[in-house]
Parts: C-alpha cells; sequence; structure tokens
C-alpha cells in the first residue's frame, strides 16, 4: 500500500462501509481497501489486530495520514434471535421507509433533497439495497424508488456497490 493513501477497513456488504465508499468515490479520493469479514473467524473485526486499529470493532474504519476515523455501525441484527432477524429487519426497513416516502415529497428534487447528491442519498442507496436483500416490497415506496434507480446511475454509486469490492465472494459479482 502506498504511504499517504487513504486507507478503508470495509466489509463488501456493509451498507456503513459502501456510504463511505460512495462518499470517497464522489470526492474522486483514491484510497486502498483492507476487507474485514464480518463473518469469518467469528468476525475479523474482533481481532487483536483489528480492535488496535479501532476499538469499537466496526467498519468502516478509514485511516488518513495516520489517523483512524472510526463509525458506529449498528448491529442490532446481531442481538436478535436468527429466527427473527428476516421479519426484524423487513418491519424496521418498512418502519423507515413509511416515514421517509412521506417526507420526500416535500424536499426531494432528482434526488433525496433537490438535485444534488446529499448525505440522505449516500444513505437511502445502501439501505434499498438492504430492503432488496431482505426481500422488502419496494411497491408502496415509489418516491424511494426512483430516486435509488437515479442513484445508481451515477458513477460513484456503481464503483462504490458491494457487488464490486475486492472481498465480495465471487457469485456475489457484478
Amino acid at each position: 500500500m502506498q504511504a499517504g493513501k487513504p486507507i478503508l477497513y470495509s466489509y463488501f456488504r456493509s451498507s456503513c462501509s459502501w456510504r463511505v465508499r460512495i462518499a470517497l468515490a464522489l470526492k474522486g479520493i483514491d484510497y486502498e481497501t483492507v476487507s474485514v469479514n464480518l463473518i469469518k473467524d467469528g468476525g475479523q473485526q474482533f481481532s487483536e489486530e483489528f480492535q488496535t486499529l479501532n476499538p469499537m470493532k466496526q467498519v468502516p474504519a478509514l485511516k488518513i495520514d495516520g489517523i483512524t476515523i472510526g463509525q458506529s455501525n449498528l448491529s442490532i441484527l446481531k442481538q436478535v434471535g436468527q429466527e427473527n432477524q428476516l421479519a426484524w429487519a423487513q418491519k424496521a426497513i418498512n418502519t423507515g421507509f413509511k416515514a421517509l416516502e412521506q417526507i420526500l415529497p416535500s424536499t426531494a428534487g432528482k434526488f433525496c433533497v433537490g438535485d444534488e447528491v446529499s448525505m440522505a442519498d449516500l444513505c437511502l442507496v445502501p439501505q434499498v439495497a438492504n430492503a432488496e436483500r431482505f426481500k422488502v416490497d419496494l411497491t408502496p415506496y415509489p418516491t424511494i424508488s426512483r430516486i435509488n434507480k437515479t442513484l445508481l446511475s451515477l458513477e460513484a454509486f456503481q464503483i462504490s456497490h458491494p457487488c464490486r469490492q475486492p472481498d465480495t465472494p465471487a457469485e456475489l459479482r457484478a
């Protein structure tokens, strides 16, 4: 890895990591990726090596000029019983999307807030991907669906997509 180049500690499927990848792509910042598999070996984020880097034991972590910036990552699903994850995820996503779908008509243009990509958009796309992953019916959310489709046509969202990350398993690659 090049000296001085930012290093993103990431997991391909992490929506929090995806938000950071989108932001880096939008800013045109070249960076290295270090994969932190959240499943393998009981979760590589719990390794001593990673805990030294990020005591929060979460991805993403971004190291710039020797300083590591960590972000809190919701791990609520881990607390929910395995058999309840799908139903819990669907309910949580639907609750959020119902509220957002009501708000968007007063804020949206081409994107969530007008016609410029905002932080709201960086959060929306990974959450829609989670909704698709957990088989949430998006039919009741036409504004969310329209904005998501528009955002996914942008290069920054395409190159940062989980299916295009170095640690994406072959069967999930685009």
